[in-house]
C-alpha cells in the first residue's frame, strides 16, 4: 500500500516521529488502528439505533408529550 500525503501533511508527520524517537509507520498506524475502531463503533451504534428506534417510537413520544 502507498499512502500519498501532501507536503504539508509528511512534513508534520516526520517532525511528529523524529519528536517522538519512532518511524512515521509507527507514529501512523495507531491513528490508522484508532479511526477504524471509532468508525467501526459509530457504525455499530447507528445501525442498532437504525433497527431498535422505530419500535421504541411510540413510547418515545409519548415519553415526549
Amino acid at each position: 500500500m502507498t499512502l500519498r500525503l501532501s507536503d504539508e501533511q509528511s512534513d508534520a508527520l516526520r517532525a511528529r516521529a523524529d519528536h517522538e524517537g519512532r518511524s512515521m509507520q509507527e507514529v501512523a498506524k495507531p491513528a490508522i488502528e484508532e479511526y477504524l475502531e471509532t468508525h467501526a463503533r459509530s457504525d455499530l451504534i447507528e445501525r442498532i439505533l437504525d433497527e431498535e428506534l422505530p419500535r421504541y417510537a411510540e413510547a418515545m413520544q409519548r415519553l415526549a408529550e
